[in-house]
């Protein structure tokens, strides 16, 4: 693949904290290599406006391979960028020629205050996976990964639900801001193995309880979701969390 160097614009919203009036700030780059990845770019345009005396972006950002979730950027009016499925940081500069103007956005939700700049409070997310995204057991010495017999389609569809990696692209795209695909990917994965079973029913109605409380908006099945998750996460999913949600509210309601 041919190496080139651009010159960009961007356009990248500024905003203090939460509470603040936020603005977009223009911002010229040169000689960025192709095969930078987004973030690297953002590191060289920092570096710069470090040497300028100037207040440096604030941008989310760990593992830098597409695991983490961290890198939420809203770019070009898609999460994540251009590239389907993949992430902020795996996105390279390759997807943009010279002479762009590239747009930058933090995610925009109101269960994801703005914390500066690009960085978002996503810990509303931890405390959906605390009200119900576990299994209890006994700790102590591991047991073999094949004691318990799992069907082969069962164990494909909870591998596939458990590479969530908790980004918020999904609630980003919704234009409820709906956290379903999140919530239904945790509460596949376990609901689909013998380990989650016995908490399944308490789970889900938990989980989707504490989602509302969050302040995430309801599903309305446009699949922008499915369409820019990073890991590809299926909608199949929130149709099993209907399910679940509907089996569990007919035994609660039996039960009083």
């Amino acid at each position: 693949m041919e190496h080139y160097s651009m010159n960009l614009t961007l356009k990248v919203w500024k905003q203090k904290n939460a509470t603040a009036e936020g603005n977009f700030e223009t911002y010229q780059v040169k000689d960025i290599s192709s095969e930078m990845s987004f973030l690297e770019m953002f590191d060289v345009l920092n570096e710069q406006l470090i040497h300028e005396g100037k207040d440096p972006i604030a941008f989310d950002h760990d593992c830098r391979e597409g695991i983490c979730g961290m890198c939420s950027m809203y770019i070009n009016g898609r999460p994540h960028g251009p590239w389907h499925g993949t992430t902020t940081c795996q996105l390279h500069m390759r997807a943009f020629k010279d002479g762009d103007t590239i747009v930058v956005e933090p995610w925009r939700a109101n269960a994801f205050p703005v914390v500066k700049d690009l960085v978002v409070d996503r810990s509303a997310f931890d405390r959906v996976i605390q009200s119900g995204g576990y299994i209890s057991v006994n700790t102590g010495v591991s047991v073999d990964g094949n004691t318990i017999s799992i069907e082969r389609e069962n164990a494909d569809k909870a591998f596939a639900a458990a590479a969530c990696i908790g980004c918020g692209a999904c609630v980003a795209a919704c234009k409820n801001s709906s956290a379903m695909l999140f919530v239904s990917a945790k509460v596949s994965h376990l609901a689909l193995l013998p380990q989650g079973d016995v908490e399944r029913k308490n789970r889900v109605l938990n989980m989707v309880a504490q989602a509302d409380k969050e302040g995430f908006g309801s599903c309305t099945f446009t699949e922008a979701c499915e369409a820019v998750c990073p890991k590809e996460i299926s909608i199949t999913n929130i149709s099993r969390l209907n399910s679940e949600y509907l089996k569990a509210g007919l035994s609660a309601d039996k039960a009083h």
